[in-house]
Parts: structure tokens; C-alpha cells; sequence
């Protein structure tokens, strides 16, 4: 299975809370992210860690992933994904990345718990 991580994935990851996570992540999936998922998880090692290990963090994902940054096919497909589902952009843009990647998205946003494009993992 192709696996997009989304971004409460690799924060529950750091964070060692989420076993399920750490099976997703190490496992033998092969994982994607989308840009957006970078941003959101630098943004939360920076309020919660140094600037050096938010490096390295990031460093990391993308060493064991493949980042695929938002093109205009994904922006465009993102737009009618948050018209018809009602997502916030980010989700919507993780979910078109998803999508157009003939991937999973592995979460445990709520906001996807319902969606046939999810493996959602209890907090």
C-alpha cells in the first residue's frame, strides 16, 4: 500500500505516543507526504522543540518518504474535494495528494474518519 502519513501521524510518531504510528511509519509501506504535511509538522517541533531538532525531524521525513509538493493538479483537485467534503484546505490538499496517488491517507484527524481514502488510528 501506498501511505500518505498525515501529519498527526508523525507528531504522534515523534512524540512516541501512537504505536500504530510507528507501524505505519516503519513498516514496509511505501510512504508519501505532501509539502503541506512538512510545513505543519516543522511548525510543531518548532513550538515545541529547538530549531536544530526541528531540522532533523523534517530531515527525516523525507529521507523515508517521498514529498510531493502542490502542483495544479493538486490544487485544483484539492478545490473540489473541499467544495464537495467541506475539508479545510490543508486537509483537502493532503486528501487530493492522496488521491491522485493512488494512496491512503494515515490519520487520526477526525475529519477523516469516514473517508474511503483513510486509514484512521485511534488516538
Amino acid at each position: 500500500m501506498i501511505a500518505l502519513i498525515d501529519s498527526c501521524i508523525w507528531i504522534d510518531y515523534f512524540s512516541g505516543k501512537n504505536l500504530s504510528a510507528k507501524e505505519f511509519i516503519e513498516g514496509e509501506h511505501e510512504l508519501i507526504i505532501s509539502s503541506i504535511n512538512l510545513a505543519e509538522v516543522y511548525r510543531f517541533m518548532l513550538a515545541h522543540k529547538s530549531e536544530k531538532e526541528a531540522a532533523l525531524v523534517i530531515e527525516f521525513m523525507k529521507k523515508v518518504s517521498f514529498s510531493i509538493p502542490v502542483s495544479d493538479e493538486i490544487a485544483l483537485k484539492a478545490a473540489e474535494i473541499r467544495y464537495e467534503k467541506k475539508l479545510g484546505l490543508g486537509d483537502a490538499i493532503i486528501l487530493a495528494t492522496a488521491v491522485l496517488n493512488e494512496a491512503k491517507v494515515v490519520t487520526s484527524d477526525s475529519d477523516f474518519k469516514n473517508n474511503s481514502n483513510a486509514v484512521f488510528l485511534e488516538k
